[in-house]
């Protein structure tokens, strides 16, 4: 069993002073974490994403994350969602000019949805390790082709490529959730018999040739981290013992300089990642009938499991992460208070990442920093999850009754 008596504690780094990431200097060590914002409707940067990323930008934050950017029409989560390319360079370079005039730097999340991807909406056949049924566009999911992976690895190489071009600062390469990348790595998605499954060497394959191809392209010139799972939450995903070999494989490559430590599985446990309060009426009615009809059955209601909240939930498991590598790492996981946030520095993070802490406060740093807040007021109710296709906002903002 872990022991927390193998980490020793440092003099910790003041989460509210300027910090280097990779070859960029933050304003501090705050991270908003990538979470989907529903505010694409074309697929194209829209003056609501901007506002939205303005909101936490202006409210102190250090690094604000864009999500989810797509490198191919495939790897799309649905059809309302930016693929990098020359079509979305010019609002990418607003966006990032937006940001920057703040005082704030900007990351993109760039990935590819791989089985995570509705098929039916994007008019494309999603992809994944092995072939499975989808439970988004009840279609078939394809087996990603030695020449689909050649495609796709490519296609991570053009699309950070656009986001240099744009100013981006830091490049988010999203390996966790079961999206392409997890799926690889997960035993229970990945049945295949070549060099791309099996052993865990394979499996991580198509993670560090990922990261290794847009490294070589981008060089010293943004930031570039993954995300990473510390546990996707089910059986045959990947364990924590498998995420800290390959936080170590990834370390050894140099490839990377951060990773953030997320957990779950969009496809398969969402919740995982979460914590809290499921909101499984407010989900479903978001979903086709079909799905909506499944989510009543005892398989589906287990797909929304309640794990208890309690703050930094996934620090045990990011300790032994810390253990293991020397790269610098981000905590996320329910983070909402000073104390925490100080605690991880002590622990040995350099960032702490946060998103519904940020969604419900969008100026929580700056009343942090300035001692006017010890906490945030997120009650993690998770009711913003089911709005991530209408604009992901705060609910229990909206229901407040108005000041008198």
């Amino acid at each position: 069993m872990f022991s927390f008596r193998s980490i020793v504690l440092r003099v910790a780094p003041d989460v509210f002073a300027p910090a280097q990431l990779g070859p960029v200097q933050l304003r501090n060590r705050t991270v908003k974490a990538a979470t989907f914002e529903g505010r694409a409707p074309d697929g194209q940067v829209s003056d609501a994403l901007i506002d939205y990323h303005l909101a936490v930008a202006r409210g102190g934050i250090g690094l604000t994350t864009v999500a989810y950017l797509a490198v191919a029409p495939e790897g799309r989560t649905h059809q309302e969602q930016i693929v990098l390319g020359e079509g979305t360079l010019a609002g990418l370079t607003r966006l990032a000019d937006a940001i920057h005039a703040t005082g704030a730097k900007v990351a993109g999340q760039v990935g590819h949805a791989g089985p995570v991807a509705n098929g039916r909406s994007n008019g494309v056949r999603a992809l994944a390790a092995s072939r499975m049924p989808s439970p988004l566009s009840m279609q078939m999911i394809g087996t990603a082709s030695e020449a689909d992976l050649t495609r796709i690895t490519r296609a991570y190489v053009d699309g950070a490529r656009i986001l240099v071009r744009a100013g981006f600062d830091v490049l988010e390469l999203h390996m966790a959730h079961s999206y392409l990348i997890s799926s690889f790595l997960a035993p229970g998605l990945n049945r295949r018999k070549d060099r791309w499954g099996g052993s865990l060497d394979n499996r991580a394959r198509l993670a560090r040739q990922v990261a290794r191809a847009v490294r070589d392209e981008v060089g010293s010139s943004v930031a570039l981290t993954a995300k990473v799972s510390v546990s996707d939450g089910f059986k045959g995903g990947v364990t924590t013992d498998e995420g800290v070999a390959l936080a170590r494989m990834l370390d050894e490559d140099g490839t990377l300089d951060a990773l953030q430590l997320s957990g779950g599985s969009s496809l398969m446990n969402p919740m995982y990642l979460f914590r809290g309060e499921a909101p499984v009426a407010e989900f479903a009615k978001t979903m086709p009938l079909v799905v909506r009809l499944g989510m009543k059955t005892p398989v589906g209601k287990s797909f929304m499991k309640v794990y208890p909240f309690e703050e930094a939930y996934f620090l045990d498991k990011a300790l032994q992460f810390r253990e293991a590598v020397s790269m610098p790492l981000m905590l996320l996981g329910g983070i909402n208070r000073r104390e925490t946030m100080e605690q991880a520095m002590s622990l040995g993070f350099d960032f702490v990442a946060m998103g519904r802490a940020v969604l419900r406060e969008p100026d929580l740093v700056n009343r942090l920093a300035a001692g006017q807040a010890t906490s945030g007021v997120c009650i993690h109710c998770n009711r913003c999850m089911p709005t991530i296709y209408t604009g992901t906002r705060c609910p229990v903002i909206e229901s407040a009754p108005a000041p008198l």
